[in-house]
């Protein structure tokens, strides 16, 4: 199946090309991000690979089912930049990849608390230029202290393992319980009770109507002063404007952010050379308590491999006209999101 790869960045190509001598798709790459306008060169192409900053509001479905494209295949989890009604209305098949290395999303996640709590990113920059003081590097053991899960999922339910075996005592929230999680002795409770009692607080949940802004002035306000907030998840999750005023206040101590609500344009790219025209991301950057990275919590050889893999087993799917169990039914909850319209 010919099969038109929008976003596409080195890596990508390595990946996917690597796992292609297994199931012979026609790959043709293409840099830029998908949009309406950019939607016409997948013309003549069934198939349509998709990344997480890909537009796929009902404008651009529309264009690319005129262009003659009957599937969507996300190279991601998460969906929230999709319309699935539209799609389904359209007669647009979109497949996603549900799980491809949780420990890598988890792993990271650990690595950004770590990195925070014990400044490891200051101290780097600091030894480099000849400064050996400790001042200003003092941090927290883990081991006595409370975190708090919002999701426990795959990759929510690593992180509380992980931070259990470092001595952590672990709250979650979720509305579907994980029986694993329970069997290490994860406490369930509230959100309220979960925000009020956590020293450091992780976000796995997905980006839906519910979860929007979960993290907002009213939620701030519960939490523990100096509280750690932690987001490998969605960046729409936090009101990125009530968690600057948080960090002002000293309510947030320290914030650690993998996502952001607004990345479309700007994660993914190498915008050094050129200024930055996102407000609320640069006086975010001001902080030094807060550390931001492009999105990268997934990427790790083992994940890429797996994306690569499920992506195109996917699209096999579909040519062979088998039912693909990654397929996302346009009865399920409609993600929220910037691109969503």
């Amino acid at each position: 199946m010919k099969v038109a790869v929008f976003s596409t960045k080195s890596y990508d190509r390595t990946f996917l090309e690597t796992a292609n001598t297994e199931y012979k798709h026609e790959l043709v790459f293409f840099e830029p991000q998908l949009t309406c306008e950019t939607s016409i060169l997948a013309t003549e192409c069934p198939a349509v690979c998709a990344f997480v900053n890909d537009q796929l509001d009902r404008k651009t479905l529309t264009c690319l089912a005129e262009c003659g494209t009957k599937l969507i295949a996300l190279r991601a989890a998460g969906y929230n930049n999709v319309d699935i009604n539209a799609a389904a209305e359209l007669g647009l098949t979109v497949v996603r990849v549900p799980a491809y290395s949780p420990h890598a999303v988890a792993e990271y996640t650990v690595g950004m608390i770590l990195t925070l709590n014990r400044k490891i990113y200051r101290a780097h920059y600091r030894v480099r230029e000849g400064n050996f003081s400790l001042e200003g590097l003092m941090g927290f053991d883990l081991h006595g202290k409370t975190a708090g899960i919002i999701g426990t999922g795959k990759i929510g339910a690593i992180v509380a393992q992980i931070l259990q075996a470092c001595g952590c005592r672990v709250l979650a929230y979720d509305k579907y319980q994980n029986y694993d999680c329970q069997a290490l002795g994860v406490q369930y409770v509230s959100l309220q009770e979960l925000f009020s009692n956590a020293d450091i607080i992780s976000l796995h949940c997905p980006l839906m109507p519910e979860t929007y802004h979960l993290i907002n002035s009213a939620a701030i306000a519960l939490m523990k002063t100096g509280v750690m907030l932690i987001n490998t998840s969605r960046g729409a999750l936090i009101d990125t404007k009530a968690a600057i005023k948080g960090l002002k206040s000293g309510k947030i101590g320290y914030l650690g952010l993998d996502v952001y609500e607004q990345e479309g344009d700007i994660f993914f790219e190498d915008l050094s050379n050129t200024i930055v025209q996102d407000d609320v991301l640069q006086r975010l950057l001001t902080f030094p308590n807060v550390l931001i990275t492009g999105h990268q919590a997934f990427f790790t050889e083992d994940a890429l491999t797996s994306i690569a893999h499920t992506t195109l087993a996917n699209i096999s799917d579909f040519a062979a006209g088998k039912p693909c169990p990654n397929q996302i039914a346009a009865d399920r909850p409609q993600a929220v999101g910037s691109n969503v319209k």
